[in-house]
């Protein structure tokens, strides 16, 4: 099956499924580059993700704009998504549960896209493929997880608020161009392999690839 097309029926699967959590917002289910070699991974929508059902589209979607744009890209080059895929009530942090309810369908569009680089937003994010791991200690660090590379990102929303927390930011994601390049001799820098149940704190602490 082709990407558009696994992609349309994944989105078509989480549309029909009544059984999922916050049924009374819009379904936000990703957009960008579907062949693209990073995926920037957030928690859940917002405002104005759920009224116009597309990702980072308010204040902190224009300033990741604005630094996609200063490595050199264009937002139709990358993938953009959340892990949750409809707004919480008041834009509150997404449920235990709610994450755990839309993970499939998450697992199933990164299998879908393929991307070489994960860039998790946020720290719901990053937990979610790091749970022991720690924003402001693992911010900005990659990680080999699987076949792909991992590098946790402050989230915009927090970047906004804090002179400190964005230059951390800035500086974080300039690495990411250089990332994609080096790809394969980062995946063959040492023996991290992570999962999701096995990880502890002392591994995250000694994995950072570059």
């Amino acid at each position: 099956m082709e990407k558009s097309d696994a992609l349309q029926e994944l989105e078509k699967e989480i549309m029909e499924n009544k059984n999922l959590p916050l049924q009374k917002s819009n379904l936000v289910f990703g957009e960008g580059n579907i062949n693209a070699d990073i995926m920037f991974i957030g928690e859940a929508p917002g405002y104005y993700e759920d009224q116009l059902k597309r990702p980072f589209v308010g204040r902190s979607g224009k300033l990741l704009d604005k630094l996609i744009a200063s490595v050199g890209w264009k937002r139709e080059d990358v993938y953009i998504t959340n892990i949750v895929k409809r707004r919480p009530p008041e834009n509150r942090d997404p449920s235990p549960e709610e994450i755990e309810t839309y993970k499939p369908y998450l697992t199933r569009q990164i299998e879908i896209i393929n991307p070489k680089v994960i860039a998790t937003l946020g720290r719901f994010s990053m937990n979610y493929f790091l749970p022991v791991a720690k924003i402001t200690r693992d911010q900005g660090k990659v990680f080999r997880l699987g076949k792909r590379l991992l590098v946790p990102l402050f989230h915009p929303a927090a970047a906004l608020r804090s002179t400190e927390t964005l230059t951390a930011f800035e500086q974080s994601f300039k690495k990411l161009p250089r990332v994609i390049q080096e790809y394969e001799k980062l995946m063959s820098v040492g023996v991290f392999t992570h999962t999701q149940e096995k990880t502890s704190e002392e591994t995250i602490k000694q994995q950072n690839l570059l």
